[in-house]
C-alpha cells in the first residue's frame, strides 16, 4: 500500500473509530483528564486494572488481540469493571497518554484503540511526537485544544505521580501488568488463559 493510499485509509479508519460529534473546540479539563479511566459496570463481580504503556509492544498486542474479546464477553456483559492505568515507559508514551486523556472521558478508550492499533506507525516515525499530533487532529481535537493539551504540565505531572504511586503500591516489573480483584495476575495474557481465570473468579 503506497503512502497516499495508506494516508487515506488511516484517515478513514480514525473517522470511523473517532466520530466528531462536537464542531466546537472543547476546553481541556485537567481534572477530567486525570480522572481514572474505566469502562463497564461498577458493580461487576470482577474489578480488572491494567497498567500499560502506549509504546509497549506487548501492551499493543493485548489491546489489539485480547481486549476486544474481553470487552465483548465480559465488560459489555457486566462481568468486568475495567480500569486503565497509564504506566509510561518513555517520553513518547507519556505524550501519547496526555493526548488520549485530553480527548475527554467519552473518547478516551477510542483514542487508546487507535494509538495501540497504529503503534508501530507512530513510534517508528522520524518524529513520533509529530505523528501523535496528527492522530490527535484526525481524532477530533482542534489546534487550540492540542496546543493547550500538550503544554499542560499539570496533566503530565499527574500521570507521572500516579505512575510513582503505582510503582510503590503494586508489583509492576513489566507492562502490561494486570490485577484482578486486587490480586496480581501472573498467567499468560492470551484470551484463553484469562478466560479460564475470569470464569473461575465468577463461579
Amino acid at each position: 500500500m503506497n503512502k497516499i493510499k495508506f494516508s487515506i485509509f488511516f484517515a478513514l479508519l480514525i473517522s470511523i473509530i473517532l466520530p466528531i460529534n462536537n464542531p466546537y473546540a472543547r476546553i481541556v479539563d485537567t481534572i477530567e483528564a486525570l480522572q481514572k479511566k474505566s469502562i463497564g459496570d461498577e458493580t461487576a463481580p470482577i474489578k480488572m486494572v491494567e497498567f500499560a504503556s502506549l509504546t509497549c509492544g506487548h501492551c499493543a498486542r493485548f489491546h489489539n488481540e485480547v481486549f476486544p474479546l474481553l470487552k465483548k464477553d465480559y465488560i459489555d456483559n457486566g462481568k468486568i469493571f475495567f480500569t486503565y492505568q497509564d504506566f509510561p515507559l518513555d517520553k513518547y508514551a507519556l505524550k501519547a497518554s496526555v493526548i488520549a486523556r485530553c480527548s475527554g472521558n467519552e473518547k478516551y478508550f477510542s483514542f487508546l484503540k487507535v494509538l495501540y492499533k497504529k503503534q508501530k506507525d507512530w513510534t517508528s516515525a522520524q518524529d513520533p511526537f509529530k505523528s501523535l499530533l496528527k492522530i490527535a487532529k484526525l481524532g477530533g481535537l482542534k489546534n487550540d485544544e492540542i496546543k493547550v493539551c500538550v503544554g499542560n504540565k499539570s496533566i503530565e505531572d499527574g500521570i507521572l505521580k500516579n505512575r510513582l504511586n503505582s510503582t510503590k503500591k503494586f508489583d509492576i516489573k513489566a507492562t502490561p501488568t494486570i490485577y484482578l480483584n486486587g490480586e496480581k495476575y501472573d498467567g499468560d495474557l492470551t484470551y484463553e488463559a484469562l478466560k479460564l481465570k475470569l470464569d473461575n473468579l465468577i463461579n
